[in-house]
C-alpha cells in the first residue's frame, strides 16, 4: 500500500496523467469479459455440446458385450445335417488395451500364448478404433494349453477376456464345397460395404455357394450384454441384455447320398456332375473338381499350403465348373434336332444321308469316324452321333434359326440358380457377336460348327443339364434350385412349345444312344432303362497339347423320367460314353438301389463285396 501510495505522490509531481483513469475500467472490463467467455462455454458445452459429451462420458462408463448369432443350419431333403455351428473358445481384448501401461507385458505375453505377432494384435486393435465400444477378437479356436496358460496368468492379463463363439462347421468337408460356399471374416473392403447393414469388425460372412446366396437368411441378428465398467475398464455389473437372434435353418433339395456318389464317381477328374429332377429343376447333387475343404477358412491359423493351394491353385479350386462355360460338344444336338423339326425344314421323317466328311463353303467338316454311316434318320443320327448329318440340318434352317433355338432352350443366360454371382451366362454366338469380336462376318461355317457344339459356343454344366430336362419332362424348360420349399412343380418351368412329335423323336433318339449308339455302356440291369447322349469337345490344355473335353447326360426311367446326370470331365481324353458315361451310371445306381431296394440288379462292385 505504501509503494502505491509513493508511486501515486510521484505522478502528481511529476504531473503524468496517462492511465490514472483507466485502471478500474480495466479491470471491470476484463472481468466481465472473462466471465463472458466462461459463461459463453459453459451454455455451448451444456446445450450444444451436452448431448454428445453425456453420450461420450456414457461410452465410457458403459461397455457392449457382443454375443454372436448363431448362423442357421443347412441340412439336405431327407434332414441329414450338412453345415452347422461349433462353439470353440476365442480370445477378446478391450479397444486400446495397447495404451495402457500394462500393455508392456500383457502384450509379449498374450503373443507367446496365442503364437500371434504382437504387432498382428495391436494392428486389430488400433483398427476398431478408440470410440469402439465392444470386444474386440483377437484369437479363436482356442486349444485347451492356450485356455489354461490364459488361465494361469489370468490376474496379470486383466484386459483379456475369454469367450466361445459360434464358429461354421462342415461335418462331410470337400463332398460339398462348391455347392454349400464357406463363410470367412470380413475383408476391410468388405466391411466397409456392410456396415450399413449390421457388420462389425470380426464378423463372418458368406463368401460363395449357399452360405453368399442365403447370408440374409442364415446370419441372425447380433445381441450383447450392455456392462458398467469403471476407470480401468473392468465390467462392474450388468445394465441390460438382448438376446442374439439366431439365424433361420435351410433345408436343400440337395440329396447327401447321391451327392457322395457324384464325387466318388469324378474320380478326383477335373470336371463337375449334377444331378436334378427334370420334372421341377430340384438339384440332388452338384459336384465340382478340384475341390477344397470349407473348414480351413472357419480355423483362426489354416494351413498355409492348404490355403495357397486352395487361393492361387494353377487348376482353381474355388471356381464352380458347375457354373462355369466349355463348349457342349454333341450333347448340343438335341437343340439342332429341335430347331430342324421345329422350323419345318425337315420332317420328323427325314431320311439323309451320311459321310466321311462335307466341304461346306469351301471348308471341310469332317464325321469324327472319318467314314459316315449311311442313311440316317433323326433317331438314327441322335444314336451314332452323326456329325454330318447334323450338318445337313444346320445348312438347312440356317444361322439365325439355329441361334433362336439356343436361346430359347436357356443358353447364353443365368439359369436363375441362386448362385447368380457365380453362374456365368455362357455365350450364344452370332452376326452380331463376330463382328465385334472377331470383326468378320457370320458364314455357314459357323453355323455348322454350332450344330455340333464347337465354335465359338459356351455353355455351363448346369446349362446343358437343363437342356437335358426339356426331352425328359415333354418340353419345359427348368429353373434349377436348391431352396426346398412347397411351390408346385409347374411353377419352376415354362414351355417351349415343342409339338408332341418333335418330343418324340428327342426322346427316340436319345433312347436309341443307350440300345445301340455310343452310350451303350449304360445300358445295365442296375438300373432302368436310360436315354442320354455323349458329347466329345475338342480343346487344347495348353499350346499343341490336345486334350478333348467329355460329356454325358441321361436321364432315367427312359418313359417316366425321376432323375437327370450331367457328368463332364475337363481336358480328359477320350470320349464321353467311355468316359463320362460310366460316371452318369454310377450315380443313376445309387439313386435307383437306394429307392428300389432289391428291384434292381446290384452293381458288380457290390456283388464281390
Amino acid at each position: 500500500m505504501t509503494s502505491f501510495r509513493s508511486l501515486n505522490n510521484s505522478l502528481q509531481k511529476t504531473g503524468r496523467t496517462i492511465g490514472k483513469g483507466l485502471q478500474p475500467t480495466f479491470i471491470i472490463l476484463f472481468t466481465l469479459l472473462t466471465t463472458a467467455g466462461i459463461t459463453s462455454r459453459l451454455i455451448y458445452l451444456q446445450v450444444v455440446q451436452g448431448s454428445k459429451l453425456r453420450q461420450r462420458a456414457e461410452s465410457n462408463r458403459v461397455r457392449m458385450i457382443p454375443k454372436q448369432p448363431e448362423r442357421g443350419n443347412i441340412f439336405d431333403r431327407n434332414g441329414k445335417l450338412l453345415a452347422t455351428t461349433k462353439y470353440p473358445h476365442s480370445v477378446y481384448l478391450w479397444p486400446m488395451a495397447h495404451t495402457k501401461p500394462s500393455w508392456s507385458f500383457v502384450g509379449p505375453r498374450l503373443a507367446k500364448i496365442l503364437n500371434i505377432p504382437q504387432e498382428d494384435i495391436e494392428e486389430l486393435l488400433q483398427k476398431s478404433g478408440s470410440n469402439y465400444s465392444s470386444l474386440v477378437r483377437i484369437a479363436r479356436d482356442l486349444n485347451m494349453e492356450q485356455i489354461t496358460a490364459l488361465k494361469e496368468y489370468g490376474t496379470e492379463l486383466q484386459d483379456v477376456e475369454i469367450h466361445t463363439e459360434a464358429v461354421r462347421f462342415y461335418p462331410h468337408g470337400k463332398d460339398l464345397a462348391h455347392v454349400l460356399g464357406y463363410t470367412r471374416e470380413l475383408t476391410a473392403e468388405q466391411l466397409e460395404d456392410k456396415k450399413k447393414l449390421g457388420y462389425r469388425l470380426g464378423d463372418v460372412i458368406g463368401q460363395m455357394g449357399v452360405e453368399k446366396s442365403y447370408e440374409k437368411t442364415l446370419r441372425g441378428e447380433w445381441g450383447g450384454q450392455r456392462v458398467e465398467v469403471d476407470g480401468a475398464g473392468r465390467p462392474q455389473k450388468v445394465l441390460g441384455e438382448k438376446q442374439a437372434k439366431p439365424g433361420q435353418d435351410l433345408h436343400l433339395t440337395l440329396d447327401l447320398d447321391i451327392q457322395k456318389a457324384a464325387e466318388k464317381a469324378l474320380q478326383g477328374r477335373d470336371g463337375s456332375i449334377i444331378a436334378l429332377d427334370p420334372n421341377n429343376g430340384s438339384v440332388l447333387a452338384m459336384v465340382s473338381h478340384p475341390n477344397f475343404d470349407p473348414n480351413i477358412f472357419s480355423q483362426q491359423k489354416p494351413s498355409q499350403k492348404e490355403l495357397v493351394r486352395v487361393l492361387t491353385g494353377a487348376n482353381h479350386p474355388l471356381v464352380n465348373r458347375a457354373l462355369s462355360v466349355f463348349p457342349p460338344a454333341s450333347t448340343f444336338k438335341i437343340v439342332t434336332t429341335t430347331a430342324g423339326i421345329e422350323s419345318g425344314k425337315f420332317s420328323p421323317g427325314t431320311i439323309l444321308p451320311t459321310y466321311g466328311s462335307m466341304n461346306i463353303g469351301g471348308v471341310t467338316f469332317g464325321e469324327w469316324n472319318h467314314a459316315g454311316f449311311g442313311p440316317l434318320g433323326f433317331t438314327g443320327a441322335m444314336a451314332m452321333s452323326s456329325d454330318t448329318f447334323f450338318y445337313q440340318i444346320a445348312r438347312g434352317v440356317g444361322g439365325p434359326t439355329l441361334i433362336d433355338w439356343t436361346r430359347r432352350y436357356g443358353f447364353g443366360q443365368k439359369t436363375g440358380f441362386e448362385f447368380t454371382s457365380e453362374e456365368a451366362r455362357g455365350n450364344v454366338p452370332d452376326e452380331k457377336w463376330k463382328r465385334r469380336v472377331w470383326k468378320m462376318p457370320w458364314t455357314v461355317g459357323d453355323t455348322i460348327n454350332m450344330s455340333i457344339g464347337q465354335g465359338a459356343l459356351q455353355t455351363t454344366p448346369l446349362q446343358v443339364a437343363v437342356m437335358f430336362a426339356v426331352p425328359a419332362n415333354g418340353g419345359y424348360r427348368v429353373q434349377p434350385h436348391l431352396l426346398k420349399d412347397d411351390r408346385d412343380a409347374k411353377s419352376w418351368r415354362s414351355s417351349l412349345n415343342l409339338k408332341p412329335v418333335t418330343v418324340k423323336i428327342l426322346r427316340d433318339g436319345l433312347r436309341k444312344v443307350i440300345t445301340e449308339g455310343t452310350g451303350k455302356s449304360l445300358n445295365k440291369p442296375t438300373v432302368p432303362p436310360m436315354a442320354g447322349k455323349s458329347g466329345t469337345a475338342e480343346a487344347w490344355k495348353s499350346r499343341g497339347v490336345k486334350a478333348n473335353h467329355t460329356w454325358f447326360g441321361a436321364y432315367a426311367p427312359a418313359d417316366k423320367p425321376e432323375i437327370l446326370v450331367v457328368a463332364f470331365a475337363e481336358h480328359s481324353g477320350g470320349g464321353g460314353g467311355s468316359v463320362t458315361g460310366p460316371m452318369v451310371l454310377q450315380v443313376m445306381e445309387e439313386y435307383f438301389q437306394k429307392k428300389y431296394p432289391g428291384k434292381y440288379q446290384k452293381p458288380e462292385v457290390e456283388k464281390k463285396n
